[in-house]
């Protein structure tokens, strides 16, 4: 691929080093602009996790997952998920390390950690760099296919290994 990048380069009589230089300055730039959302982002999930905060979500969220038939080891993870990568990736191996990889929750969480996005961390970089300011409706959508996504992990796993 480095090669066919390079010819290609050649034939247009594009200067590819200093082409590559520019990039690397405007990522780093881009990078500089986004620092500060980034470790604030950081700063309040651990803050979050840290304040037994997100136990009493859990505990306050209790009667919909249980009417949901979601387990209560999922609802950190759910929660957690659109937030933080790090985060959610440290439950998912509490889960494994409590639940077993391949308990209805393990499989569960491993598909929704596959098939969701760190809705926040993604939103945050992409407004913060394009500077777009009217972000309620994607966040919105993006946390309804999130929790959609949830939700059909849980059928088709049930569907697919019969617990």
């Amino acid at each position: 691929m480095v090669l066919l990048i390079l010819v290609s380069g050649v034939f247009r009589k594009v200067k590819c080093f200093d082409s590559f230089i520019s990039g690397a300055k405007e990522g780093a730039t881009t990078i500089v602009k986004l620092l500060p959302s980034l470790v604030g982002l950081i700063v309040a999930i651990s803050v979050f996790r840290a304040s037994g905060a997100l136990d009493i979500l859990v505990s306050f969220l209790h009667p919909v997952t249980s009417f949901l038939g979601l387990d209560d080891a999922l609802v950190p993870f759910l929660i957690m998920r659109p937030v933080s990568g790090s985060g959610s990736l440290a439950l998912l191996a509490d889960i494994f390390k409590t639940y077993g990889a391949d308990s209805k929750a393990g499989m569960i969480a491993s598909v929704m950690m596959g098939s969701t996005e760190t809705i926040l961390y993604t939103l945050t970089v992409y407004t913060q760099n394009t500077r777009i300011r009217k972000t309620p409706n994607v966040l919105t959508a993006a946390l309804i296919a999130s929790f959609a996504s949830a939700f059909y992990a849980g059928v088709f796993i049930s569907l697919l290994f019969g617990i």
